[in-house]
């Protein structure tokens, strides 16, 4: 059963970099990402956060995850050897090409380590290492942080709409790459192959949340972006999502798939309970999150707090409406209520 309470808050954590609305810093075996790690397991109840470890030795005994040329090293060293090969290229083009297939190779290491995907736990580092279980913010957040540790701009987004035009309420995450030519690619370890061209985005376009179309080149990487309802912008002006809008989305899917909360199994008064103590916490990180912000609406409308329930569903509507778009729940859920009031 999951221990409901949470580690010391994070602030104290959180760089320079991210306070400064540039790309949010967590580098791999950070004091950043390290807190995030014994968030997780303070969650779950566990006592020891033994992540690293375990995620270091699965890739010391998986030679397919092994950076290519340097079998014998340790991920650690691997990721400073290729952070140094990086940093010494001038050439844009040279070091691009190399941030490419670094891009690639992380892909490839973290569904080769870790090569369960689960929606129900993946998102927990401590049940990473029980079950050997990966979800999307869980594995963006690695392959970013390790992109980041070698010097590689890198962060995280949230989609809304995928490759083949499904839509979604912002119900996927992943990586980017800033490349040094000044255009950006996605890493998907949820896909096959590494750079998959999913069109719509949801992040920090010049300091706002905003909903975007990628317009991607024949390589699946980004020259530029639309904005729903008018405007084109260059990948400089995107910001990827804040540090504490990562960690909102850590506590939303812990208050989503409680058992017996807001979606898995035979709805109970503490597993709603529970959904909404965590989807609290999420909103609390993150104000400006839509999709937490309504899902706590219809948790609190179970819960019979109707009016509590209203005002946050209204909140999350004008959040997205300000962003630019609108998915069909939170807009149903607000012409319900605009209708009820009539």
């Amino acid at each position: 059963m999951i221990r409901l309470w949470v580690v010391a808050a994070l602030a104290l954590f959180i760089g320079t970099a991210a306070a400064q609305g540039q790309s949010p810093q967590f580098v791999y075996g950070s004091a950043t990402l390290t807190a995030l790690v014994s968030e997780s397991y303070g969650v779950v109840g566990a006592t020891t956060p033994a992540f690293y470890p375990w995620f270091e030795r699965q890739y010391a005994a998986t030679p397919a995850a092994h950076l290519a040329g340097f079998p014998a090293l340790t991920l650690r060293q691997a990721l400073d050897q290729r952070g140094a090969e990086i940093a010494k290229l001038s050439d844009r083009a040279a070091r691009t090409r190399l941030e490419l297939s670094t891009a690639a190779w992380l892909h490839k290491l973290v569904k080769a380590v870790i090569p369960k995907f689960s929606l129900e736990r993946g998102y927990e580092f401590a049940y990473t290492v029980r079950n050997g279980e990966r979800q999307c913010l869980l594995q963006s957040t690695l392959i970013s942080g390790m992109l980041q540790r070698m010097g590689v701009e890198a962060g995280i987004v949230m989609v809304w709409k995928n490759a083949t035009g499904k839509v979604s309420n912002l119900g996927h995450m992943v990586s980017v790459v800033r490349l040094a030519d000044g255009r950006d690619v996605l890493t998907d370890a949820s896909e096959p192959t590494p750079f998959y061209p999913h069109p719509g985005l949801f992040t920090l376009v010049n300091g706002q949340y905003r909903f975007v179309e990628a317009r991607y080149s024949a390589d699946n990487t980004i020259s530029s972006y639309g904005l729903l309802g008018g405007g084109e912008v260059v990948p400089a002006a995107l910001r990827l999502l804040s540090w504490n809008y990562i960690r909102s989305q850590y506590f939303y899917y812990r208050g989503e798939r409680y058992p017996g909360g807001f979606i898995n199994g035979p709805k109970t008064i503490e597993g709603r309970a529970a959904s909404a103590r965590f989807l609290e916490q999420a909103v609390a990180l993150a104000p400006e999150n839509p999709l937490a912000t309504y899902v706590l609406g219809l948790v609190y409308e179970r819960q019979g707090k109707a009016a509590d329930g209203a005002r946050l569903i209204r909140k999350a509507y004008a959040i997205y409406k300000a962003a630019g778009f609108v998915p069909d729940g939170p807009l149903s859920a607000y012409r319900a209520l605009t209708a009820a009031a009539r």
